[in-house]
């Protein structure tokens, strides 16, 4: 039996970054591993574009839009939300992330998921480029790995009609 994975060359890819701006420090440096991740891997600057949105809620309508109009072969979804004294934390979280698994899941378009969710800021430096290493570079990858996953499988089943 033969295993199949995908790899993580980006030469061919076209990638769009979507960034919430709140906690702009945190995405910020989200931003700065998702490219560098993107761009070491062969992704050009031309096939790689950056979209920001106001917060992690907005983050799936966008993400619909680009996964629709077929122009890109995998998303990066980056953001922070970090726990304030009110429930609004948990439902931010929830829809935002429930969101962007619908469109991955109704367009097939991978979608590297980026958003932090942490209980303070700290948390969040430590997983923005500290001693957690960066999410958001960790999320590019993802997204790479699975567009040429999924590109791997639909050549398997051209090769087989």
């Amino acid at each position: 039996m033969e295993g199949c994975q995908g790899g993580l060359e980006g030469k061919d890819l076209h990638v769009a970054i979507l960034v919430s701006r709140y906690n702009a420090i945190i995405t910020g440096r989200l931003l700065k591993g998702a490219k560098e991740a993107l761009l070491g891997h062969g992704v050009t600057l031309e096939n790689c574009e950056i979209f920001t949105v106001p917060g992690c809620l907005e983050l799936p309508l966008l993400a619909l839009k680009l996964a629709k109009s077929d122009d890109y072969d995998a998303l990066v979804a980056l953001g922070a939300v970090i726990k304030g004294e009110t429930a609004h934390f948990e439902y931010v979280c929830q829809e935002s992330s429930a969101g962007l698994m619908r469109v991955a899941l109704k367009t097939g378009l991978p979608i590297g998921f980026g958003v932090l969710t942490t209980y303070d800021e700290g948390q969040a430096l430590e997983r923005s480029g500290g001693r957690w290493g960066n999410k958001g570079e960790e999320a590019a990858l993802v997204a790479l790995e699975m567009a040429n996953l999924l590109r791997k499988i639909h050549k398997k089943k051209d090769s087989r009609q």
